[in-house]
């Protein structure tokens, strides 16, 4: 077995691993410590190992790249066992989703005992390909519905509502009234996909129950999609509640397009400040990149405003604009 550094430092590490040869579930440990460039490591053996697996406890720190086959890695995820060697075989599996056997290695990593996991082979499997469909829809369906982890479940719906199917309606609407506000969340997103009228409803009832991430932006993005301006103050106040961070600055586009629909002066005002607002909690360092943002969502409205003949708003937002906002 060969060991490279590739760094190009010309700095060489000395570091002990721990390499780990496998005959069925069986495994022989050894101990041994990389100091060159190149290192050679030779083990005797009575028949061709299963695996070889090089930091066997998975504790280095570095970018690796092995030459194992598939084969290799699907032995890995069923007998190396940890965390690290789970996730390795995963993901090389991902690549290969035209196989069979790495098919099959997914669909055991949608069942993982730890939800981490869980949740990493749910963001690999590629819906896009037919027969990757055929064979994870159910299994994801299933998961959205009954997995005892919330983020799996959210990410689970998120991805059957890429799908626009109609016949998931039910499974959305009952899990907008999930206890966890990123399934309800998602499961609202994934609602208004396929029924934009029955989604509505449900965020007009949410608007007026405790909400916090996915759910408050899910709730908002519906009711700004429905264009009704009588929504507008429970909207501005999810925005203005919402933490500082980068979903709220994601959330300053779809808020700023309905400030350009609201014909209330006072309401426009009021929804600029709040822009404004956040702009000015914006810790200095990370201005540079949210200014520009932020000042061509800030026009774009005072555009619309002059277009529409509010030159008063329009002024007010050009108020703020000249004010180095």
């Amino acid at each position: 077995m060969r060991v490279n550094q590739t760094q190009e430092t010309g700095k060489i590490f000395r570091l002990p691993i721990a390499i780990d040869i496998y005959n069925g579930a069986a495994k022989e440990r050894h101990k041994v410590w990389i100091e060159n460039k190149s290192d050679t490591f030779t083990f005797s053996d009575k028949e061709y190992p299963d695996l070889v697996n090089v930091d066997g406890d998975k504790v280095l720190l570095c970018e690796k790249k092995d030459n194992k086959t598939l084969d290799n890695f699907i032995f890995q995820y069923k007998y190396a066992g940890l965390y690290v060697d789970r996730r390795e075989a995963i993901d090389y599996c991902s690549k290969h989703q035209d196989d069979p056997k790495a098919v099959d290695l997914l669909k055991a990593g949608l069942k993982d005992r730890f939800y981490r996991l869980r949740n990493f082979t749910l963001s690999k499997v590629d819906l896009k390909r037919d027969a990757v469909r055929t064979a994870f829809e159910p299994v994801i369906t299933d998961m959205a519905a009954h997995d005892p982890n919330r983020t799996v479940r959210a990410r689970a719906i998120e991805m059957l509502g890429s799908l626009d199917n109609p016949a998931y309606k039910s499974l959305f609407t009952q899990a907008t009234s999930d206890s966890s506000y990123s399934v309800a969340g998602n499961a609202l997103n994934a609602l208004s996909t396929i029924d934009s009228a029955g989604a509505y409803t449900i965020a007009k009832k949410l608007i007026r129950e405790p909400s916090k991430g996915e759910l408050t932006t899910a709730i908002s993005g519906v009711l700004i999609k429905s264009g009704d301006e009588s929504n507008f103050d429970a909207i501005a106040d999810n925005f203005d509640k919402m933490p500082l961070g980068g979903e709220k600055f994601q959330f300053i586009a779809p808020f700023a397009n309905l400030i350009g629909k609201v014909s209330n002066t006072e309401k426009v005002k009021r929804g600029v400040d709040l822009i404004v607002k956040f702009k000015e909690a914006v810790p200095e360092a990370y201005r540079g990149q949210t200014d520009p943002f932020i000042n061509n969502a800030l026009k774009g409205i005072a555009t619309k405003k002059k277009a529409a003949g509010q030159q008063e708003q329009a002024d007010y937002v050009n108020s703020k604009l000249s004010k180095g906002f």
